[in-house]
């Protein structure tokens, strides 16, 4: 679920604007997964443009208090929300932690890094929801320390069905600042893509691992 539509449409923007998402339907890229895509998004990259970041981190503190009620403490998905993580909980005045993919190997081993109690209320701050797979393993370590996840925000989505099942089938409640219906709306009204080029990215979303660009 996006929190509304004119939110969806300026996070959009803003992630073109700084090359965030990238659009390439003619000439595509290759994920880690081996798919071949004609969009590739890298939300790290907000970090580095102030007005932007300070844009995404109010955004999403307004609305998780307005969605969730203020929680006791704001949790990033290591690597890449970590930052934007970070600077929600500043924003809200609020305890920080991170989630990494597995716990580490040495050390004291942890999976979760900073100080959280059991019982408490936690928002998880995702940059990114493609499959869903890795984001639910941080809510999966959450839940082993015994507190209570409201819910998960993160700034983009894809919108694949398959994020959708594993959410609902993980009763975890998503919300995001924008999502691929959004983007391609955003990307014709300013000109980014043209009708033929949208069309090749709604059909790379109703089959990504299938799709080959051909």
């Amino acid at each position: 679920m996006i929190f509304n539509k004119s939110t969806a449409k300026k996070t959009a923007e803003v992630l073109l604007q700084i090359n965030a998402i990238k659009l390439n339907p003619r000439d595509p890229f290759t994920w880690a997964s081996g798919w071949k895509s004609p969009i590739y998004c890298d939300n790290r990259i907000v970090l580095s443009y102030p007005a932007v970041r300070n844009y995404i981190k109010e955004e999403i503190a307004k609305n998780i208090e307005l969605e969730f009620g203020k929680p006791d403490v704001i949790a990033g998905v290591a690597t890449g929300a970590i930052g934007i993580g970070a600077l929600v909980a500043e924003v809200l005045g609020l305890p920080f932690v991170y989630v990494r993919p597995e716990a580490k190997k040495h050390g004291r081993q942890n999976q979760i890094e900073g100080y959280i109690q059991k019982g408490q209320n936690v928002v998880i701050i995702e940059d990114l929801i493609s499959t869903g797979n890795s984001s639910l393993v941080a809510v999966d370590a959450l839940k082993a320390s015994e507190v209570n996840v409201k819910g998960m925000v993160a700034i983009f989505t894809y919108g694949f069905e398959i994020s959708k099942e594993n959410f609902k089938k993980n009763n975890v409640t998503l919300y995001t600042l924008s999502n691929y219906e959004s983007l391609i709306e955003q990307a014709l009204d300013t000109n980014f893509i043209d009708q033929n080029e949208a069309a090749i990215l709604s059909q790379w979303n109703s089959n990504p691992s299938e799709w080959t660009g051909k």
